[in-house]
């Protein structure tokens, strides 16, 4: 098939007018909460292999957690607790996901001492799960319950998001074969009652 001069005009002209069109909705695409994973610390995920984010997203939260090496106190922690099984089962939750300089935060001794009290560690990482799929957009100013029973709240917009207003998203919307996975920057600590 020959291509004619009006068609290779109007194709040209078509090639002008689509990028023009793209950077109209630019704005607008910005404003909306992203679908990819986003944030600092996506960089520092393996870019391939099993704790990849594209690895990460055909096994379970817990088995994927594992395989980041980002991730491995709280993996630590969660096996300490005996919730591997409840993380991998579950369907369709959101975790907030302590990074290992979210857990480096804390005093030695008293993560030592959280470490090896079940009870207490098992209502900490439950309070960093909620059992349905949070979306970026409902993190823009969200209340949301979590498995330990209490409230955590989210704020932000674009790439930008805090939990409790003290914990910021790293590394948000990684899918998992089960979960959406936050990478936060600060453990969270459920209120006391």
């Amino acid at each position: 098939m020959t291509i004619t001069r009006p068609q290779r005009t109007a194709a040209a002209a078509a090639a002008l007018v689509l990028p023009a069109s793209l950077a109209f909705l630019a704005p607008q695409a910005q404003a909306q909460a992203p679908a990819e994973p986003y944030g600092p610390a996506c960089s520092s995920v393996p870019k391939e292999g099993t704790g990849s984010l594209e690895g990460m997203a055909k096994d379970p939260v817990a088995t994927a957690a594992s395989n980041n090496p980002e991730l491995s106190t709280l993996v630590s922690a969660v096996k300490k607790a005996g919730l591997v099984d409840t993380l991998n089962n579950a369907k369709d939750i959101t975790v907030f996901a302590p990074t290992n300089a979210a857990f480096e935060k804390i005093p030695q001794a008293d993560l030592e001492a959280l470490l090896n009290d079940k009870a207490q560690l098992t209502k900490v990482l439950t309070y960093h799960v909620v059992g349905e799929k949070v979306t970026t957009q409902q993190m823009e100013d969200g209340t949301f319950k979590t498995l330990e029973g209490s409230d955590l709240t989210t704020k932000g917009s674009g790439t930008e998001f805090t939990v409790n207003d003290s914990s910021k998203i790293v590394c948000g919307n990684v899918p998992t074969a089960n979960a959406t996975v936050n990478l936060v920057d600060t453990v969270l600590m459920p209120p006391s009652r």
